[in-house]
């Protein structure tokens, strides 16, 4: 957050808002949220969607090596021109544990978890922070948490972060064993949350769900209503950050 002085007063410059999809589709169903029509900008290694505000949209791909890879280097970007971001959103369509995160609904993650980040053993599953490594959960601003279930009706809890999409029964049930909290899982918020954990950037995730988690079921996919539905929550959202802005200060 940027503090300028004007005038002898002590001024807070707008939050700066880097949005972290996926794939272009989710990007543009943000884009949607906004009246006016992003600018393209490019620096090094990043391609961002610029809008209004202090809002800026990355397709950052598939996957959470590829999405911390593509947010550090906007991260970077920013910071070293001069004018670093104060918050990073993952968002993007995902999958729903029901029938806690039915689809077409949304999920606002108070902990980011990597699924599958650890060793299989005789005994079960071990995460690496299990083998003395690393983290493998990260927890957004619990009082952003709160205020954007308020504002867009998602529901808080674990949205987890797998390089393998789930496709049985089996392994939906084996993920919520090991994480009882989890609503919904895909494949980039670990990565988007450990990129801007090493700037110090706070991070949130939003998830709208297009599937069940479970069965790999096309016909059951309702992409068109999930990403409708993030539009309409990042239509809500700018206010929302406005005042975690002020409270923040």
């Amino acid at each position: 957050m940027v503090l300028q002085a004007e005038e002898g007063q002590l001024t807070t410059s707008s939050l700066r808002v880097l949005v972290a999809t996926a794939v272009p589709v989710e990007r543009d169903a943000v884009a949607r949220a906004f009246p006016a029509r992003g600018a393209e900008v490019s620096s090094p290694g990043v391609a961002l969607q610029r809008l209004p505000d202090g809002w800026d949209l990355l397709a950052a791909g598939v996957g959470p090596a590829l999405a911390a890879a593509s947010t550090s280097a906007a991260l970077t970007a920013a910071a070293l021109g001069s004018a670093p971001y104060g918050l990073v959103v993952s968002t993007g369509i995902g999958g729903g544990f029901v029938p806690d995160a039915p689809v077409g609904s949304l999920v606002v993650a108070d902990e980011i978890t990597a699924a599958d980040l650890g060793a299989e053993t005789a005994d079960g599953f071990l995460p690496v922070t299990d083998l003395g490594f690393g983290t493998v959960t990260h927890h957004p601003p619990a009082g952003l948490v709160a205020a954007v279930a308020t504002a867009t009706g998602a529901r808080p809890g674990t949205v987890l972060t797998g390089s393998t999409v789930t496709g049985t029964a089996e392994r939906a049930a084996l993920l919520r064993a090991r994480h009882s909290r989890a609503l919904a899982e895909a494949m980039e918020g670990f990565g988007v949350a450990e990129a801007a954990a090493a700037h110090g950037v706070p991070v949130l995730e939003l998830r709208a769900v297009s599937n069940p988690v479970g069965p790999r079921d096309r016909a059951a996919w309702r992409i068109g209503d999930a990403l409708a539905a993030l539009t309409d929550a990042f239509g809500k959202l700018a206010p929302v950050l406005t005042s975690w802005n002020r409270h923040d200060l």
